[in-house]
């Protein structure tokens, strides 16, 4: 299993609303290997939530950390 601090890929959401963070993110953990993260940053108020639900029915491990300027770096690790 990759590193989970050390990404395959970001992608940069900020600014989008929902669901584009959740729909970026689902386009490229297509690119990922299986153990790979996903970096994605967010500035829509409900990405944690989509994507902790997104996780919990695809199986992958989510994690959230809040940035300043509320942004909000999810890391998708792909089952």
């Amino acid at each position: 299993m990759s590193d989970p601090f050390s990404p395959v890929q970001s992608v940069d959401a900020r600014g989008e609303r929902c669901p584009m963070p959740l729909l970026l993110a689902k386009r490229a953990l297509r690119d990922i290997p299986v153990g790979g993260a996903l970096e994605v940053l967010s500035t829509d108020a409900g990405s944690e939530r989509d994507f902790e639900s997104f996780a919990r029915l695809a199986g992958h491990q989510v994690s959230c950390e809040r940035l300043p300027d509320d942004v909000l770096r999810l890391m998708i690790i792909k089952a």
